[in-house]
């Protein structure tokens, strides 16, 4: 069976990126979670907080690795040896920008297939964005997020007051 790399900056992981490694799981023989060395996005989480959430939130997913990365998805890809991509849509605004990092990758690695996956309709409104947001203001996370992550962000919000 196929590898696939699943590439994000999870900061933080949600159960809306949990529900598609799941799903990966059971598609592929193995998920590798890339968790994007990304400074232009100035994440809340460093990389290794990052790398060590998504392995709390997916332990339960017997062929699902998590490691960072820093360098161009397409190399990394061929480094681990893989040939698919997956990529999360949420909405329709989403497709533009998938659409064009997917065209993108196959010039570049053309072996190599982007899949598309939905999260479950009662996660779709869940970004890392609006988790940060609710968390930095107090508010509850705990249905949307790994008790892990809401642990985290709890306390790396609790330290900047």
């Amino acid at each position: 069976m196929p590898k696939v790399i699943y590439p994000g900056t999870f900061d933080p992981i949600t159960n809306g990126h949990t529900d598609l490694i799941e799903r990966a799981g059971r598609m592929f023989g193995e998920v590798v979670v890339a968790v994007a060395y990304n400074p232009k996005k100035q994440p809340l989480l460093n990389l290794e907080e990052r790398c060590d959430l998504v392995r709390k939130a997916t332990a339960h997913v017997p062929n699902v690795t998590v490691t960072g990365f820093s360098n161009l998805l397409a190399d990394f890809v061929r480094e681990q040896n893989a040939t698919v991509i997956l990529r999360g849509l949420r909405a329709v605004s989403d497709f533009e920008f998938e659409f064009q990092l997917a065209d993108m990758n196959r010039r570049l690695a053309p072996e190599v297939e982007s899949v598309f996956l939905t999260p479950a309709n009662h996660l779709s409104y869940i970004s890392s964005t609006l988790i940060r947001e609710i968390a930095s203001l107090g508010g509850d996370i705990s249905e949307f997020v790994d008790p892990a992550v809401a642990d985290a962000l709890r306390k790396k919000f609790s330290q900047q007051s």
